[in-house]
């Protein structure tokens, strides 16, 4: 059954650029009641100006996902304000580029306080009004990288892949204290056009890059959206995390390396240097308000073909296999 959305309450952390700005915009465009989350109070009132324009009702919540104390506050000003909670999309995240030893251990730490236990946080926050009222979706905003892996990254990966695995529990949770119309949902998006990779820390020495193909952020908040509408536990945003899925369960060493190969070519400059920056780790940017990072100059053309070039590398050999191994072909069914 679809649940409503207009007039549903919404609350959303990250909300002050890419993904986070794009998906209030989204609920904002269906009628719903839209709290807005993040660290940078003025470009939040940014993002309120747009959701006001088509109609949505908003309230700014000016919030550190690190700090437990304020994303419970961030709930009872949500329930204090409109009366209820219906949504609540986890949806903050920070990252940093470079090896795993020359990653700064505070750095590697705040990417984990950020994306896990601010999903954490958020978590803790939303169930137990969730559980009062009866009903509830918790969206965990996650990355294909819950699925799989890549290098330079290894704690935003480990982030995420936590963030699956307490969403899992969660779920199963739910199952025991039979609160079937609760619901947590895992959202796993591709490489998306957003100014994430501009705010990312760098200590790779090497310029990061949006690895193509590119995925428009309002893709993912319509995910998001028809999550809300009609929960599901899992699903993929953007064609290459689907394929790269694919070859992951029929061939997990081949995918490991072509992944390798494609972070190191294509999301990392190999011309362009760096110097070593935490990022919008312990700051936030001075600058938000927009969904899109610049990453898409030619629109769904250019997404179109390095799709394609994506699909030419991944689906045959993971054909492939399946052909010369047809074995395998029942452990990808189980495993999807």
């Amino acid at each position: 059954m679809s649940r409503k959305i207009q007039g549903s309450v919404v609350v959303i952390t990250g909300a002050s650029s890419g993904i986070g700005c794009a998906t209030a915009l989204a609920f904002a465009r269906h009628g719903a009641k839209v709290v807005l989350a993040a660290r940078q109070e003025q470009t939040l009132h940014e993002v309120a100006s747009q959701c006001a324009e088509v109609g949505g009702e908003v309230l700014v919540v000016p919030t550190d996902v690190t700090d437990e104390a304020a994303v419970k506050e961030l709930a009872r000003r949500a329930v204090e304000h409109f009366g209820r909670l219906d949504v609540w999309v986890n949806n903050a995240a920070v990252t940093g580029f470079g090896f795993f030893e020359d990653t700064p251990s505070d750095v590697f730490r705040r990417i984990i306080d950020t994306n896990f236990f601010g999903y954490v946080h958020g978590a803790r926050a939303a169930l137990p009004l969730f559980r009062e009222q009866g009903s509830g979706v918790l969206i965990n905003n996650a990355s294909m990288v819950a699925r799989m892996s890549e290098p330079y990254v290894s704690a935003y990966v480990a982030s995420k892949h936590a963030i699956r695995g307490l969403s899992q529990s969660l779920r199963q949770e739910l199952e025991v204290k039979k609160a079937r119309d609760i619901h947590v949902c895992v959202v796993m998006p591709a490489t998306i056009d957003t100014p994430f990779f501009q705010h990312a820390a760098n200590y790779s020495r090497r310029a990061a890059r949006a690895m193509p193909p590119v995925y428009p952020a309002e893709r993912v908040a319509r995910a998001i959206v028809g999550m809300a509408q009609r929960p599901r536990r899992e699903l993929f945003v953007g064609n290459s995390a689907r394929q790269f899925h694919l070859l992951s369960l029929v061939a997990p060493g081949l995918a490991e390396r072509l992944m390798a190969h494609m972070v190191d070519r294509q999301h990392l400059y190999q011309d362009v240097a760096a110097t070593p920056t935490p990022g919008n780790l312990f700051q936030p940017p001075a600058h938000g308000a927009e969904s899109s990072g610049g990453w898409m100059p030619h629109g769904l053309t250019r997404v179109r073909r390095a799709a394609l070039r994506t699909t030419l590398a991944v689906v045959p050999a993971a054909l492939g296999l399946l052909w010369l191994r047809p074995r395998l072909l029942g452990r990808v069914l189980s495993a999807s």
